[in-house]
């Protein structure tokens, strides 16, 4: 049987992971500064985290949410504790898109209303009601169109307020940092009135943390930073460093009832041992500090390379912005000196989402083969350029040579 093919592959197998590294068949080490799109929080096979799953596994791996799973309030728990948001009741699910549905459909339930108010470079999820609210209209088939959904420009409170005022409605759904989008971050006054706007118009304010959550900015959520209280939070990724777990925190006004929302494998024992030696690495590592620390070397450190001319995002969530497109200086980093690192929709932005444990010597290495890549490329474009160059690839690399020589 062939497998579905949707996913653009690199010719490498890892088979296994440490810390901030993962190994191919081979052997070959590679840095890990995307951690498989910002899911691994804490490291691969962190020994905590490695044997709170051995040993749940050991004892009972899943039930159904048809009885009592006392793992489920003690993450809860911890959860409020570890990010310091309280008055919330918590859903858990398996993953970001999930989340997402699940809070769409309770602000939908808790206002009566079926209109959603998104933002342009906004990616939400490829599920049906949250891929149309997600701005790129290549991954919507006709079937995810009926929905109502309005997209605005980010950072645009004006066009906001005239769109609540309409009176239809259910959510404004944002991402605090847009991470597919290219590490946008409106301004605190956006936030903030956008928050005032839908208290007073009865309107549900989501949070989507689903990548910025759980300590990645150096805050456990990015919107902390704003002074401002969503209706409801979304959460997954780092929540279990690569277990399948999600969840929604909902503001206890919002009054949940029997059936209105379900889950087979949300919130299973196995998950929920993962999501907890999560939370207690982060705290007891303090990784969250340690984001912010190593945040400020990384920025210190691209600011002294003319060719990135922007630094987005905060803490472990950075994008390095360029004068041209990435792809081929990410795929040089990759395949030549075995760094893993993202892109975003913005082609001009290479993403570094790497565990929340990482070190400034992994960044010294980072800069070291960034700087290399970048020379070659500048030797590439002077050789090309060149008159002595036959357009041959054997006299090309002999003028290259010349160059580094010189």
């Amino acid at each position: 049987m062939e497998l579905f093919d949707v996913y653009p592959l690199y010719d490498i197998t890892p088979v296994k992971g440490e810390g901030c590294y993962v190994f191919d068949e081979n052997g070959k080490k590679y840095l890990d500064l995307y951690g498989g799109h910002a899911v691994i929080s804490v490291g691969h096979a962190h020994p905590s985290y490695v044997k709170a799953i051995q040993e749940q596994a050991s004892q009972l791996g899943f039930y159904s949410n048809s009885i009592k799973n006392p793992l489920q309030q003690e993450l809860a728990d911890k959860l409020e504790k570890v990010s310091g948001v309280q008055d919330y009741a918590l859903f858990l699910c398996s993953s970001g898109a999930e989340a997402n549905e699940n809070a769409l459909k309770v602000a939908s339930f808790h206002t009566g209303k079926d209109r959603v108010i998104y933002f342009e470079n906004a990616f939400h999820g490829r599920t049906s009601g949250v891929v149309a609210i997600t701005d790129n209209e290549s991954i919507k088939a006709p079937f995810n169109l009926g929905h109502k959904a309005t997209k605005l420009a980010f950072n645009d409170t004006e066009s906001l307020k005239n769109e609540i005022k309409k009176g239809d409605v259910a959510a404004v759904i944002f991402e605090i940092i847009q991470g597919v989008g290219g590490l946008d971050e409106a301004d605190s006054d956006f936030y903030r009135s956008a928050a005032e706007l839908c208290k007073e118009n009865q309107v549900m304010l989501i949070a989507d943390e689903v990548q910025s959550g759980y300590g990645r900015t150096g805050d456990f959520f990015a919107f902390q930073k704003h002074g401002i209280r969503p209706d409801i939070i979304t959460m997954a990724k780092g929540m279990g460093n690569g277990f399948p777990i999600g969840g929604i925190l909902t503001d206890t006004n919002i009054q949940a009832k029997y059936g209105m929302l379900g889950t087979t494998f949300g919130g299973n024992h196995l998950a929920c041992a993962a999501g907890i030696s999560v939370l207690d690495i982060i705290q007891q590592e303090k990784l969250m500090e340690n984001a912010r620390e190593v945040s400020e070397y990384v920025k210190a450190e691209a600011a002294k390379i003319p060719d990135i001319k922007k630094i987005k995002g905060r803490g472990l969530m950075i994008g390095l912005e360029f004068d041209f497109e990435i792809a081929s200086l990410r795929k040089e980093l990759l395949l030549e000196h075995q760094v893993f690192t993202g892109a975003s929709s913005n082609r001009k932005l290479l993403r570094i989402l790497p565990p929340l444990n990482i070190t400034r010597e992994h960044f010294e290495s980072f800069f070291s083969a960034i700087k290399k890549v970048l020379k070659n490329q500048q030797i590439d474009k002077i050789a090309s350029s060149c008159p002595e160059a036959s357009g041959d690839s054997a006299s090309l690399q002999n003028l290259k040579s010349k160059i580094l020589r010189s």
